[in-house]
């Protein structure tokens, strides 16, 4: 796929890529805030294309796929080559079991063939320091460890778009926060080490396909030069549309997204136990100074 942008002339009647790029704005954003000029190639149309997989079929995964996604995660930028951030790959029946557990019983981390595990790592430079006999008094400040939360989700970001490329899919699991100390014993962490979250992998089910589902307007997140705060309603109630139409198609309660999205900031209570992570940190070693 050559590069294209989405409303550029062309002789009568729109290019095949220019139609390819309106379908997928108009999936991810609906036809009423879907951005015009765009450009396209076969990288940014696997991005629009994303969706989040949680149903596989019953397929075994191609050899060489974990090594393949770890080296596509490494390949990810990393804060001053720190590179703080580990990856445990579970496919141990078991092991997938208890997790779906620890996450609330969802059944795609025990129905997917694989679960990677992405990994907050300060053990490994304290190890290093320890062998050199050099300081490493920097890891106890939170600073470092969001440096090591933000190389964990660059790495598997990479690792997402590398598998749907593949023609896999792939979910996301941030419930492993809801028990972070119970992931760490399952998976032998050592101190300074923290499960960030989890990444379900496996062919998608054709009978059970999964939809894009669309996001705000680029109206509400894009600003130029600086912040602008004007929040515009009518981008909004396009987006409760949108979101609307993707619920009823995906057979969910036809909630909207503001009704959903502020039930889960309400209280302390709609975080499923991660609003004790500060104490959970302090448990897995973890200075937040």
């Amino acid at each position: 796929m050559t590069a294209a942008v989405a409303d550029a002339p062309a002789q009568p009647g729109p290019s095949a890529d220019a139609a390819a790029l309106r379908a997928l704005l108009d999936a991810r954003y609906g036809p009423a805030e879907a951005p015009a000029g765009l450009l396209l190639n076969d990288t940014i149309a696997g991005l629009l294309s994303h969706r989040s997989v949680r149903a596989f079929a019953h397929r075994p995964l191609p050899e060489g796929l974990v090594e393949t996604l770890v080296a596509a995660a490494q390949s990810a930028p990393s804060s001053s080559n720190l590179q703080t951030f580990s990856v445990v790959a579970v496919e141990n029946p078991a092991t997938k079991a208890r997790l779906a557990e620890i996450a609330g019983g969802q059944k795609h981390v025990v129905e997917a063939p694989l679960v990677l595990v992405w990994l907050a790592d300060l053990a490994r430079l304290e190890e290093v320091g320890r062998r050199g006999a050099q300081p490493t008094d920097a890891l106890a400040f939170l600073e470092t460890l969001f440096v090591a939360i933000i190389d964990a989700a660059l790495a598997a970001q990479n690792a997402l778009v590398a598998l749907e490329s593949l023609g896999l899919g792939g979910v996301y699991l941030g419930a492993f926060r809801n028990r972070p100390v119970e992931v760490a014993g399952l998976l032998g962490l050592p101190p300074n080490v923290l499960g960030v979250f989890g990444l379900a992998i496996g062919y998608p089910d054709p009978e059970r396909p999964a939809e894009v589902k669309p996001r705000l307007s680029p109206r509400l997140v894009l600003h130029r030069e600086r912040y602008d705060a004007s929040l515009p309603q009518a981008a909004l109630d396009h987006y409760e549309e949108a979101i609307k139409v993707f619920q009823k198609g995906q057979g969910l309660p036809e909630v909207g997204w503001t009704s959903a999205a502020l039930s889960r900031v309400r209280g302390a209570e709609a975080l499923s136990g991660r609003d004790r992570i500060r104490d959970a940190l302090a448990t897995l070693g973890f200075g937040l100074r």
